[in-house]
């Protein structure tokens, strides 16, 4: 897939440019690495024109990466926002994933950075697993020791574990893969959260050793509207066996149903599941054809 053509038009550093005409230093700290901080957000057509969901959470979650991770956020996060919209509108994109990046500038020391810059760019992107239930595995691979590296933080090396993690998972024909803790207990998919329904209720992991996923949240606030209990809580192989069925959530992802995880098969019956009633709320939520965000 390609995500920009000649007439691409990104936001660099407080300016609107062509994306064939940018270019970077080979020398940055986040290109040798990983040194860096990004979000993955969409913009959705409603009825009320254009919107970018939950826009000003995603910038405060870049900002709050940046501030993990002792990387300067200089920038006004509302004049962010405006030139978000005003970049979808250049590149007349109406429903678009939207990547910030804040990237550091040339330094081959590790230590703290010599200046930064933000980068903006979108493009349509239809959901990440697609529309079909998924097939997933449990890796081989874990999530780090949050004593290692600020998992809260949603930062571009943290993403190297989740490539091995997908890439080794895709060899061997799964879709996605799921990943424990150091500790053996259920963390996240490699760039999703995990809900599990057992006996009319959902879990989810706790924090601490994931991702505090903004889709993760937003589920969390549709079970209090929809009136279904949700329980944070360590989560062991055998939660995910005894579970009548399961799904991931994330901004690119949106809500996709989980098949199968490994030899666990769950319900063929994904309509009568939890997950597709939340599935079918989120979609209506960021539409904007109910206002569930009046309640929430």
């Amino acid at each position: 897939m390609k995500y920009y053509n000649s007439n691409t038009i990104i936001y660099l550093d407080g300016q609107f440019e062509k994306a064939v005409n940018s270019s970077t230093d080979l020398y940055g700290q986040s290109l040798h690495y990983g040194y860096a901080a990004f979000e993955g957000i969409r913009a959705y057509k409603t009825h009320n024109g254009n919107r970018i969901f939950k826009a000003a959470a995603h910038f405060d979650r870049l900002e709050r990466s940046c501030q993990l991770a002792n990387i300067p956020f200089p920038w006004d996060k509302q004049e962010l926002i405006a030139a978000t919209y005003k970049l979808l509108q250049l590149n007349k994109l109406k429903d678009a994933y939207i990547r910030p990046l804040v990237f550091c500038h040339p330094n081959m020391k590790l230590n703290e950075p010599s200046g930064v810059s933000i980068l903006i760019c979108a493009w349509e992107w239809d959901a990440y697993s697609g529309n079909k239930l998924l097939k997933l595995t449990v890796s081989d691979y874990e999530r780090p020791n949050p004593k290692s590296i600020p998992m809260e933080a949603k930062l571009s090396g943290n993403y190297v574990n989740s490539i091995l993690a997908t890439t080794a998972a895709n060899i061997k024909g799964y879709d996605e893969a799921l990943l424990l803790d150091m500790h053996g207990f259920v963390a996240e998919a490699s760039g999703a959260n995990i809900f599990l329904e057992k006996d009319g209720k959902l879990f989810t992991p706790s924090l601490g050793n994931i991702l505090p996923g903004i889709t993760r949240a937003t589920v969390k606030e549709l079970c209090t509207v929809l009136d279904i209990e949700c329980i944070e809580k360590k989560l062991t192989i055998e939660d995910l066996k005894n579970a009548d069925s399961a799904f991931l959530c994330g901004t690119a992802t949106e809500i996709a149903g989980i098949a199968s995880i490994d030899d666990i098969v769950y319900r063929p019956l994904w309509r009568e599941s939890l997950g597709y009633t939340i599935q079918r709320a989120y979609k209506n939520l960021v539409l904007e054809k109910v206002n569930y965000e009046v309640i929430i």
